[in-house]
């Protein structure tokens, strides 16, 4: 891959291919490290803060979420108005107190009100990075980009539950904590000493509420921009109510908690092919067919998998290949389903970035949260719920995104 492969928009200094890529890819990972990492500390975060009520630790991922969506909403408008890379460094600064605050907790609802703190600050490198790739491609090669910065991402998934768990060996878990802290110091002195600045200060539009609120009609008024965003809202349901449920379901049903960090790396691993392929085909067969494939073949294994249930205990191999399919059919279509939405709003990308990402995940979450507390030790809620919302997709994407 080369420069030459994909060429950019506008005129704008850029870093070597690889190096950007490299460099969205950590931006993005500064969230997946963030929830990833925790995995294995919710069993000891339930027995130390949340005896009474275990299912509660699963909120400790779910309220870093909820922050981040909420978060994504203001960071895209505020980069439109200071410039990318002032929000990237601000929301990792928010990043880090967060960390702190959580590091010192000695209750579930400080831990989750840190997590939520946390959550708006990574929405700054997460958004930006988005509308940085904006700035200088667009269509199916903003796809590609994205394909490529997720086929690297999939990487700290399958690496961060093992790190949290060797941390939580030697330190305990709240050390997990001067991890983020470690990663964001990171990503703050790459950004500030490589990255030029990609939008312009005549490029740059006032934050004021009136245009704020006109450009957020601007984007409800797309019909590929709502569509784009329901289906995304409706991938990330899946997505975090699997992250919430996972790690007790390996546990308690499956009795592989000890050895979970493994069996989730591979889980990441062979998940991520689903970038790899997309970023292979997608200039070739299109956004809305990928996205359409991705939705078909998880509706297909969540009819296996619930069917499955209901006859006999799931065993052990069909629910891996059926949570290792909702993870690779994430690096399918959400690259795409942003690169779609954010293609005919170019002149307001970081607003547009906010409002998909905020409105998506904000959803997504509330989708996730009664998906996940409805865990009754066995796989069959999060299975159904999966099942209905890739059913939803379906529906959406041939009655809906196949006109536009």
């Amino acid at each position: 891959m080369s420069n030459a492969d994909i060429a950019p928009t506008a005129p704008a200094k850029r870093l070597p291919l690889p190096e950007f890529i490299a460099l969205i890819a950590m931006s993005f990972a500064m969230v997946a490290f963030s929830i990833d990492a925790m995995l294995p500390a919710l069993p000891d975060i339930a027995a130390e803060i949340s005896p009474e009520n275990v299912n509660n630790a699963q909120l400790v991922l779910t309220s870093f979420v909820f922050g981040l969506g909420i978060g994504t909403f203001f960071t895209g408008p505020l980069s439109d108005s200071l410039g990318r890379k002032p929000v990237i460094l601000g929301g990792a600064a928010l990043y880090v107190a967060g960390a702190i605050l959580a590091a010192q907790a000695q209750t579930i609802e400080v831990l989750i009100a840190s997590r939520v703190l946390q959550g708006l600050g990574a929405a700054g490198p997460r958004v930006v990075a988005v509308a940085i790739i904006r700035d200088l491609y667009e269509g199916r090669q903003m796809a590609r980009i994205m394909s490529y910065a997720m086929m690297i991402f999939t990487l700290f998934p399958a690496v961060a539950p093992l790190i949290g768990l060797g941390i939580i060996n030697l330190a305990g878990w709240r050390a997990i904590f001067a991890a983020f802290v470690l990663f964001a110091a990171i990503l703050v002195v790459w950004i500030s000493l490589r990255q030029p600045e990609t939008l312009p200060p005549e490029a740059r539009r006032p934050f004021r509420i009136k245009a704020l609120k006109a450009a957020v009609i601007e984007c409800f008024r797309c019909r590929i921009f709502v569509l784009s965003t329901a289906t995304q809202a409706l991938s990330f349901g899946m997505l975090f109510g699997c992250l919430s449920s996972t790690q007790q379901i390996f546990d308690q049903v499956y009795g592989r908690g000890d050895s979970f960090p493994l069996w989730f790396a591979g889980i990441a691993l062979v998940a991520g092919t689903g970038s790899i392929l997309n970023a292979r085909l997608v200039l070739l067969l299109g956004m809305r067919l990928m996205i359409m494939a991705g939705f078909v073949a998880q509706l297909t294994f969540s009819v296996g998998i619930v069917a499955l249930a209901t006859v006999i205990d799931v065993p052990f191999l069909p629910y891996l290949i059926w949570t290792t399919s909702i993870f690779f059919m994430a690096g399918m279509v959400i690259g795409n389903l942003n690169a779609l939405a954010m293609e005919p709003l170019g002149h307001i990308a970081g607003l547009a970035a906010s409002v998909i990402g905020a409105v998506a995940t904000v959803l997504g979450v509330c989708i996730a949260v009664p998906i996940g507390l409805a865990f009754n030790g066995t796989p069959l809620p999060l299975a159904f719920g999966t099942l209905v919302l890739s059913a939803l997709g379906v529906l959406i994407i041939r009655f809906g995104m196949s006109r536009d």
